[in-house]
C-alpha cells in the first residue's frame, strides 16, 4: 500500500494529481487529501474512491504550522507509513511592487507557498526516510524567471526551488528522492484567486491563456516525475528554452515575460 499526501487537493492540479492516482493504482493507493475547503476535498475523495482507492480527508490551512503537523499525524494514524508527499497546496498573485501599500499579503503568501511546503515536510521527514519515499515540491516557472508583476509569487517560488534543491542532495543518502515541478501556465482558476496590489482576490487571470496546458497534462508529468524520482520537471518547450535563455540572453528573457502579460495588466 503506498500512503500519498496531497495538498492543495481540493481544486486544480492537486485534485487531478488524485484522481490520477487512484485511476492508475486502485486499491494499492491510499490518498491524503489536504485543503481549507472540506466540502470540495469530500467531492475529491468520492470520486478517488470510486475508481478503488482508500482516501483520508483532512482539512488543513498550511499556513499554520500546527496544522501541517497535524496533517502529516493523521495520515499517519490512519495508514502507519507514508511513501510519498506532495506539496501543491499554493496561492497566486499579480501586483506591480510600486502599487503595493501594504506588504502584510507578501509575508501571509510566502507562509503558504514556501513554510507550508517546509512545514509539510519537516513533520512528514521521518516517516519518508522509513519508506524511502518521495517528495514532489509544485513550483512554478515563475520561480525559474523573474516575471513582471510577480514578485511576490516568484520570490515564493523562488525560495521553494532552493530549499528543495539543497533538501535533494542531504536526502539523497537516505534514499529520499525530491522532484521540484516547474507548471507553466495551466488551465486552472488559481490566478484568478490569487492576491491584487491591495491584498484582496484578483477576480482575474493577468496572463495570456490561449495555449494553457491542460490540467490533466500538467498532473499527469508530476506523477510521471515522481514515479521515476525526477529531479525536475519542467512541463514545456517555452519553459526549457527560457531557462537556458536566462543564462545567455537575460535581457531577451526579460522581454518575453513582459510579452506573457495580458496587455490591460502592463503599466
Amino acid at each position: 500500500m503506498n500512503t500519498i499526501i496531497i495538498t492543495g487537493a481540493s481544486d486544480g492540479i492537486g485534485a487531478e494529481i488524485a484522481r490520477q492516482l487512484a485511476r492508475r493504482h486502485g486499491a494499492r493507493v491510499a490518498l491524503v487529501l489536504a485543503a481549507r475547503n472540506a466540502a470540495m476535498l469530500e467531492q475529491v475523495a468520492a470520486q478517488c474512491a470510486a475508481s478503488g482507492a482508500q482516501t483520508l480527508v483532512v482539512p488543513t490551512d498550511v499556513s499554520v504550522q500546527a496544522q501541517c503537523v497535524a496533517l502529516i499525524a493523521a495520515a499517519v494514524a490512519r495508514f502507519g507509513a507514508i511513501s510519498a508527499l506532495i506539496n501543491n497546496a499554493g496561492r497566486s498573485a499579480h501586483a506591480l511592487f510600486e502599487e503595493v501599500e501594504d506588504l502584510a499579503w507578501y509575508e501571509e503568501l510566502m507562509r503558504i507557498n514556501l513554510w507550508g511546503s517546509v512545514w509539510c515536510t519537516h513533520a512528514a521527514l521521518p516517516y519518508l526516510k522509513q519508506s524511502r519515499g518521495r517528495v514532489v515540491a509544485v513550483s512554478s516557472l515563475a520561480g525559474l524567471v523573474g516575471v513582471p508583476g510577480r514578485t511576490a509569487y516568484s520570490a515564493t517560488k523562488f525560495a521553494m526551488g532552493g530549499f528543495f534543491e539543497a533538501l535533494r542532495a542531504e536526502l539523497k543518502p537516505a534514499g529520499v528522492s525530491v522532484t521540484t515541478a516547474y507548471p507553466g501556465v495551466v488551465a486552472t482558476r488559481i490566478r484568478h484567486r490569487g492576491y491584487n496590489a491591495a491584498g484582496g482576490q484578483l477576480g482575474h487571470s493577468s496572463l495570456k491563456e490561449d495555449s494553457a496546458m491542460s490540467v490533466e497534462r500538467c498532473a499527469a508529468l508530476i506523477i510521471d516525475g515522481m514515479a521515476v524520482r525526477r529531479r525536475e520537471v519542467v512541463m514545456s518547450a517555452k519553459g526549457k528554452l527560457g531557462r537556458w535563455l536566462k543564462l545567455i540572453a537575460p535581457g531577451l528573457v526579460e522581454k518575453i515575460a513582459l510579452a506573457a502579460l495580458r496587455k490591460d495588466d502592463k503599466r
